[in-house]
């Protein structure tokens, strides 16, 4: 089971112009091989006037399912190209297609790898790049005059509360990486001198934005 991943925040669209010609990469969040399909043929039935489509996408936990093509272009130009933004980015379950019009201006095999290679970097960072982790519920009660400690151990901590309720004790709502909910209960057994009761909801994946910027810094460190 994963228990983070990282994807566009949500499906959507870039546009540029490189020496006339029009590259218009599209992308989308799937979940099967399938659907990948699909949306390819979406984009060709939409941009039926346009000279190439060229696609890739990797889906599954792992990335298990790969598929790239260049439509066309010249082999290796593109669809790979494409692909390997997805892997050095980290992009999980998603479909890139990029439609080309040809502006009458022949870009060469390294043009046209930037290009394409680009048009997907570009997308990405346009749509927005999220994380997300698997976390868990953790409703907190404890008595008033605790509250002070505990909000200053989510002041310090990388979790964040996410609600406060007050009747005759106050439960605080924080979700917790779900590899370190028994160690923050300890840690808050401790505390608060062991005055406090947990409830301990199931685990859903909570999405937090990232910056792109870090993901290109991670490969070029590799």
């Amino acid at each position: 089971m994963i228990t983070e991943y990282i994807t566009i925040a949500h499906d959507g669209q870039n546009e540029q112009t490189i020496k006339k010609s029009r590259f218009i990469c599209t992308m989308k969040r799937v979940a099967t091989e399938k659907e990948a399909q699909a949306f390819i043929e979406q984009i060709r039935k939409a941009e039926s006037k346009a000279n190439h489509h060229c696609f890739a996408y990797q889906i599954g936990d792992h990335n298990q399912v790969q598929r790239a093509s260049d439509d066309g272009e010249p082999s290796g130009t593109a669809g790979v190209p494409m692909l390997n933004v997805l892997k050095q980015m980290g992009l999980q379950n998603v479909v890139a297609v990029t439609t080309r019009y040809f502006g009458g201006i022949k870009l060469g095999s390294g043009g046209l790898i930037r290009a394409y290679s680009h048009s997907v970097s570009q997308a990405a960072e346009t749509i927005g790049i999220v994380r997300g982790h698997l976390q868990k519920t953790l409703k907190i009660k404890i008595a008033y005059p605790q509250l002070g400690t505990l909000n200053h151990y989510f002041d310090e901590s990388p979790y964040s509360i996410e609600q406060t309720d007050y009747t005759d004790q106050v439960t605080v709502t924080a979700f917790i990486d779900f590899d370190q909910i028994d160690a923050v209960q300890h840690e808050l057994i401790d505390l608060l001198n062991d005055q406090v009761t947990f409830t301990v909801g199931k685990a859903i994946f909570q999405e937090t934005p990232i910056d792109p910027q870090t993901l290109h810094n991670k490969k070029d460190e590799n």
